[in-house]
């Protein structure tokens, strides 16, 4: 009876010293992050973003920025439910009043980057990235909802009036170009047109099937698979996740050869780094962050997540133990380093990568499973 105790008991504290050792990482996601304090940091952000001078525009407007306000309407709604929150958040509310208010004056309001104080070809860019950002933003929510609204389906056709119709981006769209990677670089029209997609496909009531969106969409998805594999990895993740939605987008090798290279870039600590998803150079000279990140890890485990292939799953489970473990407790968020210049993390613009890393953890963390 003795040595039976004390085997069970041996074998106790063995568990105990096994769980104890247990690195933080392979914490359960489900309950290893702080919901609340990661949908505070995205609010406070986003209504930081709303007020801040530089985003200001006319009609007392602001624009939609690739690295705050889109990571933040996307992900906001998935934290309603685990928070028991009845509505939008303020902030939400605020920046979807925005765009509905300059999808309704399209032709009224002026883009975010005027030729006429920024230079050609400005107008058109902002014109056409602004374009894609209402559309996608507005037919997620419109998704949700379950039904196409007025204003969804004005920021879709003001998206599709600007399509390009001859050229090397027949199918796609011009994009602003300010060589800061990866939304407003050498790459980011890829980008945005695959972001594109995800907006169609995403918008309900069988949109993308309606006749006057054929020829429209073979043309975009023509665009995408020829471009596909001079992209960097970064915007080919957003390629698999348009084709999660649209299947016929692209063959299934093709969206398995994607597959395959993110996982061949997984780290060996369960993450991803944003440095080496793409050959990027900072302008400043500074060396490129490679530490695993929050951005990378977020968005490729949340895009692996919507390939739901059984064997990316366990790939998908050390992405998601990652990012439970590397929610900063002070502030919420989970870190991500500028591509551009080596900048003071604490500062807003410092930030600006730690915006959309958030954003896209959350995704990652909360996608149905």
């Amino acid at each position: 009876m003795k040595n039976t105790l004390f085997a069970a008991a041996a074998g106790l504290c063995l568990v105990a010293a096994i769980s104890a050792a247990r690195p933080r990482a392979e914490a359960d996601p489900s309950t290893a992050w702080n919901r609340k304090a990661a949908a505070a940091y995205l609010d406070q952000r986003a209504t930081w973003w709303t007020t801040w001078p530089n985003a200001q525009r006319d009609h007392q407007t602001f624009c939609v920025s690739c690295h705050t306000a889109l990571p933040y309407a996307l992900a906001r709604p998935a934290l309603r439910q685990p928070l028991g929150e009845t509505g939008a958040s303020a902030a939400e509310t605020a920046l979807l009043a925005n765009i509905t208010k300059r999808v309704t004056m399209w032709r009224d309001v002026e883009p975010f980057y005027p030729d006429q104080t920024r230079g050609v070809p400005k107008t058109s860019e902002s014109r056409a990235t602004e374009a894609i950002l209402n559309a996608v933003i507005l037919s997620r929510r419109d998704a949700r909802n379950g039904s196409l609204s007025d204003e969804g389906r004005r920021a879709l056709d003001n998206m599709w009036a600007l399509q390009m119709k001859t050229g090397e981006q027949t199918g796609a769209w011009t994009w602003l170009q300010f060589h800061n990677e990866p939304w407003e670089g050498d790459s980011s029209a890829f980008h945005g047109a695959a972001l594109a997609a995800i907006g169609i496909h995403s918008a309900p009531g069988g949109y993308a099937a309606a006749p006057e969106n054929v020829d429209r969409i073979k043309a975009l998805h023509a665009y995408l698979q020829k471009a596909d594999e001079k992209q960097p990895l970064l915007s080919r993740a957003m390629l698999l996740w348009a084709s999660s939605l649209a299947p016929a987008l692209l063959p299934h090798d093709r969206q398995q050869a994607i597959v395959d290279a993110l996982l061949a870039a997984q780290q060996d600590d369960g993450g991803w780094s944003t440095a080496s998803l793409g050959s990027w150079k900072r302008a400043d000279g500074t060396p490129l962050d490679t530490r695993t990140d929050g951005y990378a890890t977020g968005l490729v485990t949340f895009v692996l997540e919507s390939a739901a292939g059984a064997r990316t799953q366990p790939h998908v489970t050390r992405g998601l133990a990652w990012l439970a473990a590397h929610q900063d407790p002070a502030s919420g968020s989970w870190f991500a380093a500028s591509l551009n210049k080596q900048r003071d993390p604490a500062s807003d613009a410092g930030k600006f990568m730690s915006d959309a890393a958030t954003a896209y953890a959350v995704l990652a963390l909360t996608r149905d499973r």
